[in-house]
């Protein structure tokens, strides 16, 4: 295969360069890595998916609550979790049951295998965070927090505050 000129090398050097600036394109390689990272020490620690660990781990410092509030917490999609549930449930790692208020709403809530399995890969999952904050101090996790506060609600922004409406012919 024929090697890229001296010039086209500086143009993906330089494109690259630009690229690395680019929080639209870092994001999602960061999330990607992220998931990657968080399913590989789940697997280590006993086997857990992404999801249901989430959901173990809010369950168990929560305690019983609606999907409604698993999605509102986790900052996720009501029905990824909705379709995750019903395996979780298989597993016995929760129970779901109707709301007694309001019937159209499921509260969900831990089983004791859900315990077991929160108990089994907390620890692992804590070295984790333990990780993270030994490479970054209180200070900077806050102030990334904020970016990504600040950032989310930019992206949240109904399109037309940002682009400009084309003058139609």
């Amino acid at each position: 295969m024929k090697q890229p000129s001296t010039r086209q090398a500086e143009r993906i050097r330089q494109r690259r360069v630009r690229e690395q600036q680019n929080l639209f394109s870092r994001l999602p390689a960061t999330y990607a890595a992220s998931r990657l990272q968080g399913q590989r020490i789940l697997q280590r620690a006993g086997g857990l998916s992404v999801v249901e660990w989430r959901v173990l781990w809010d369950l168990y410092e929560a305690g019983p609550m609606t999907i409604r509030d698993l999605a509102e917490i986790q900052r996720t999609d009501h029905s990824q979790l909705s379709r995750a549930l019903p395996a979780m449930q298989k597993k016995q790692f929760v129970t779901m049951t109707r709301d007694s208020i309001d019937g159209r709403q499921v509260v969900v809530a831990l089983a004791e295998a859900g315990r077991i399995a929160y108990e089994t890969a907390a620890p692992i999952m804590k070295q984790r965070r333990d990780a993270l904050k030994a490479e970054f101090s209180a200070e900077e996790i806050d102030t990334f927090i904020e970016f990504l506060d600040r950032f989310e609600n930019l992206l949240r922004r109904p399109i037309d505050t940002i682009v400009k409406r084309e003058p139609t012919e």
